[in-house]
């Protein structure tokens, strides 16, 4: 008969070393048959990694999208004329003036800066060829509302656009057609019938998603000078920023109010902003987080079958040793530990694996992105909430999967299983 000190030595609950011995002979196990334990743990590295890479695509994608749009502008309201009433054609009354402009910004306090715009296509001469430009010209608040990035030279001053002084800005793509070899600043183009001088070259600093006059050739000059142009002076297209982007609605619908009362009945202007492209932006972004981690979590749950088999496969094959601990004095809840640990730490280490694999990648992605100073600003973030929750899901898996054979294991009868050869 076995007595209660060797009870208590061999495997009860209540002994302070219980937990010590089923870690080691957890480890034990797992280290007789590594080949198998690697391979029983390639799912959950799999699975662990996925749900740290998902989160962290799915927060980089959420990030560039979301910034992209702020960077054209979410606090943003843009409005032109869309008719004149019922068969009646636009009209020149109907267009926004430069009047609109200031009777707006001096109405609406929630207003940071206002801006209009107005395009013409137009060619230049390059090399005795005439080729396609747009020519646009700005008034004093467009440079902070379209978050224009000047690469070389300067923008127009505040005389510069009320004196009509015949200087302009291009993109790179029509500086490197007008002067590939050489810095475009002070030199001439000619536009049409009128010489300008070339004092800075710029770009849009984020995407726009078609909102917006800037295309690939274009040049910038005052707003004045449109008009020896188009013969007339008008806004095609006029900008107000919000100080807030929770004030958006508001102010669009005061810009909205405002036009409408200074113009003839009838006359509709559409005002627009961003706030429902990001709103969409945001809901897609977080669609397609859960719908990729709903993926991470059928890899695991495709791995705890594949432990919950192998740990069956495992009770049989270790019947004899079962009923040996078992005729020696250890308890059911023993062996039941002992199987339950040995599943948590395929698991676990599993996770940890998966886990450092998947914050290594945008680790090493960030590295390589430094030496790039055009994406000095971009950042692949890692969540570390999804960290804690990749490891927690993976040992949970292991404990739910590995309670069954577990379960069964503690249940063998001790003199079959020392029978069972």
């Amino acid at each position: 008969m076995i007595s209660d000190r060797t009870r208590h030595r061999v495997g009860s609950p209540t002994s302070s070393i219980f937990l010590g011995e089923t870690w080691r002979l957890a480890l034990q196990a797992l280290q007789a048959n590594k080949v198998r334990a690697l391979l029983t743990m390639l799912g959950v590295i799999i699975g662990s990694g996925c749900i740290v890479m998902v989160v962290t695509i799915g927060l980089a994608g959420r990030r560039y999208i979301i910034g992209q749009i702020e960077s054209v502008g979410a606090n943003l309201v843009y409005a032109t004329v869309v008719r004149a009433g019922v068969s009646r054609p636009i009209t020149l009354d109907d267009q926004i003036s430069p009047a609109d402009l200031n009777a707006i910004k001096e109405t609406i306090p929630q207003i940071n800066e206002v801006a209009g715009t107005n395009d013409v296509p137009m060619s230049v001469a390059v090399n005795g060829k005439e080729r396609p430009i747009n020519l646009v010209g700005v008034t004093e608040g467009f440079q902070q509302i379209r978050n224009l990035e000047i690469l070389r030279g300067n923008y127009f001053g505040q005389d510069d656009l009320r004196s009509r002084r015949k200087i302009c800005l291009i993109t790179p793509d029509l500086s490197s057609l007008l002067f590939p070899y050489q810095n475009p600043v002070g030199e001439d183009i000619r536009v049409g019938e009128l010489h300008f001088t070339v004092i800075g070259v710029f770009r849009e600093r984020g995407a726009t998603f078609g909102q917006t006059e800037i295309q690939p050739r274009t040049a910038i000059v005052p707003f004045p000078l449109i008009k020896d142009y188009t013969g007339t002076e008008y806004f095609k297209t006029f900008y107000a920023q919000a100080i807030r982007s929770d004030e958006v609605p508001g102010v669009a619908i005061e810009v909205r109010d405002i036009l409408q009362s200074r113009h003839r009945p009838g006359a509709r202007y559409l005002v627009s902003d961003l706030s429902g492209i990001l709103e969409t932006a945001r809901n897609i972004s977080t669609a397609l987080s859960v719908v990729l981690i709903l993926i991470a979590l059928i890899a695991l749950l495709i791995s705890g079958i594949g432990i919950m088999n192998i740990m069956l496969v495992t009770v049989t094959q270790r019947t004899h040793e079962i009923g040996v601990r078992k005729a020696i004095g250890a308890p059911r809840s023993a062996i039941l530990c002992q199987f339950l640990m040995e599943a948590v730490l395929i698991s676990g280490m599993g996770a940890l694996v998966g886990i450092v694999l998947a914050v290594s990648i945008p680790a090493l992605v960030n590295f390589l992105i430094s030496f790039f100073p055009v994406a000095e600003n971009v950042v692949v973030p890692t969540s570390w909430l999804s960290v804690v929750l990749a490891f927690l899901v993976s040992c949970s898996t292991g404990v739910l999967f590995g309670y069954l054979p577990a379960r069964r294991a503690s249940r063998l009868n001790p003199v079959e299983s020392l029978r069972y050869e």
